[in-house]
């Protein structure tokens, strides 16, 4: 396991030109193609991934099932994000049609908080990039549904995600990106915007 950094910015839709410019001008890549992304969360009946992460308390997980519409790619993805005291890390693995049918109807069972199922979905319009040795990812057009698709919100907010080595300074990240930090996650917004 190899455990990263990950910081994220808030952007008006009327400040990206300016952004992107500003990385683009200082020797920025386009890593991919953007894509849109499809992530369905899940949770115990407490929601005690949500708490946990709104705490900021570790050890703590998010699991989630990811899958790439629009793409060449037509795997669904089982992943965990896990953040601990010593960092951040993600496994990844790929199920098929059948399997995610089973965890929607069946959960899944964690060590850590039980049994788990489907509670929000987010998707989102991403762009891949490569800043100074730190991979930049920009979604925008994203959207917030509860699993039962009763309700949803749309962003108009973008995010900017800040993913690095563990290895790389406080002090390079700040004088490279000189813009405010936020502490941020898709699924605890979703949470909070669509449940309470």
């Amino acid at each position: 396991m190899s455990f990263r950094i990950e910081e994220k910015l808030y952007l008006r839709p009327e400040n990206l030109i300016d952004f992107k410019r500003y990385i683009y001008n200082n020797s920025a890549e386009k890593l991919y193609k953007a894509r849109k992304i499809q992530s369905l969360y899940f949770d115990n009946i407490n929601l005690d991934m949500y708490n946990d992460s709104v705490e900021g308390l570790v050890p703590r997980k998010k699991i989630r099932v990811r899958n790439y519409p629009n793409d060449n790619d037509n795997n669904f993805y089982l992943e965990i994000k896990n953040s601990s005291v010593e960092g951040r890390f993600k496994t990844r693995k790929i199920i098929d049609k059948i399997e995610l049918k089973k965890l929607k109807n069946h959960g899944i069972l964690d060590s850590q908080y039980g049994t788990c199922f489907p509670t929000f979905k987010v998707s989102y319009e991403r762009e891949y990039i490569k800043f100074k040795g730190v991979r930049l990812s920009i979604d925008k057009n994203i959207i917030y549904e509860s699993y039962n698709k009763k309700n949803y919100f749309s962003e108009k907010r973008i995010i900017v995600e800040i993913k690095t080595s563990i290895n790389k300074s406080a002090d390079f990240l700040a004088e490279i990106f000189p813009f405010q930090r936020i502490r941020f996650s898709k699924y605890c917004f979703a949470v909070d915007v669509l449940k309470n």
